[in-house]
């Protein structure tokens, strides 16, 4: 068995999903069915198994099955470095969510200090052409896989940043006002900036160290102007100070980590990510993905739960057949979905393999 694996996975409401339960033994998870069936919605029910709003960064009473919009559960029981943990995560009436770890009541972090979980869906297809947001939560959530508290001073960041920017939609001048939150800002900052650094430096080592059939990035944290020499908390507090009056003819805080952005180049022809072909950046995008997963094995002690919605529908026969033959070897559960059950044939008994069904507007769920 995965040293990190779901064994029971249970939905109420959720989606199109009135209930369906899973019972899974360890192994890769295969679910096919057409589109429409309810197969994302199974995997972003396991990606609420983390901190953060899922891989569909939803509303909570978007989450709940229509009509009837009793709001929305997801248990599972989870294995964890020899450890089981009973996981327990729901909404009511569009209120927030609330989570229990093994009965008890307990903040979204508790979730990313048990298991790691890492995905990729068909709208991170066009990342390195969009952006630079969706670029940042792309690397803020593989920072939160290696650091559970990266969440915690994000948040903290986020709060002082919203505050500082009301000060100056204001136009407030008194630098008494703005002292306070910008030391926030810079002590949360600060830590976001080595966070993120630590993992886009995790993520090339391990591409580095690996024999892939994949093609490997070569990454770096880009900020604009120069915002690089920020790399203490010193430095932010001062730029942060310095770009007061350019701040408050802009409306809003122009310095700091919101700022970044991550750029891939590809090793192989050294080519910047946004100017490769489509399936290029599909392979570098499972690359990095990979790569997260090798690294997570090495530091939590078990490769993370790995998500991958309708990916093999973007790679021919031999490519499908060396990523599977990569989740086998990682140890890793990972939960799949394709349209058919031929886009999982190279895995064979390595899986398992599930078919959803939409029936009545309710969808249905088979071992197959």
């Amino acid at each position: 068995m995965a040293g990190l694996s779901l064994s029971e996975l249970t939905l109420s409401h959720f989606r199109s999903h009135r209930r369906v339960d899973i019972s899974a033994d360890g192994r890769p998870v295969a679910i096919f069915g057409a589109n429409g069936a309810g197969k994302t919605n199974i995997l972003e029910a396991i990606s609420m198994l983390s901190p953060g709003r899922g891989l569909r960064r939803a509303k909570m009473e978007d989450i709940a099955r229509k009509p009837e919009a009793l709001g929305w559960k997801v248990s599972a029981c989870l294995t964890s470095l020899g450890q089981l943990h009973e996981l327990e995560t729901s909404s009511e009436g569009g209120a927030g969510r609330t989570v229990r770890v093994d009965g008890k009541l307990a903040p979204q972090t508790a979730l990313g200090r048990i298991a790691r979980i890492v995905w990729l869906v068909p709208a991170m297809d066009r990342l390195w052409l969009e952006g630079a947001d969706g670029r940042r939560r792309f690397l803020d959530r593989i920072t939160l896989s290696f650091e559970p508290k990266h969440a915690e001073v994000s948040v903290a960041y986020e709060k002082a940043m919203r505050e500082r920017n009301r000060l100056l939609k204001d136009m407030v001048r008194d630098a008494m006002w703005y002292s306070a939150l910008e030391q926030q800002m810079a002590e949360a900052g600060a830590q976001i900036i080595a966070n993120r650094a630590m993992a886009t430096e995790r993520l090339s080592a391990a591409m580095a160290e690996a024999e892939t059939a994949f093609p490997t990035a070569s990454l770096s944290i880009e900020n604009p102007e120069d915002a690089d020499l920020i790399d203490s908390e010193a430095a932010l507090l001062s730029a942060l100070q310095a770009s007061r009056q350019t701040d408050l003819r802009a409306g809003r805080s122009l310095v700091g980590p919101h700022r970044a952005d991550l750029g891939a180049i590809y090793t192989a022809k050294g080519v910047e990510a946004k100017q490769c072909s489509t399936g290029e950046q599909k392979a570098l995008l499972l690359s990095l993905i990979l790569a997260n997963a090798r690294a997570l094995a090495q530091d939590f002690g078990a490769a993370p739960l790995i998500l991958l919605d309708e990916v093999a529908a973007h790679l021919d026969a031999d490519r499908r057949a060396a990523l599977y033959d990569e989740i086998c070897a990682l140890k890793a559960q990972a939960w799949m979905t394709g349209t058919g059950a031929e886009l999982f044939a190279e895995l064979g008994g390595r899986a398992q393999h599930f078919e959803v069904s939409e029936h009545n507007g309710q969808s249905e769920l088979h071992l197959r």
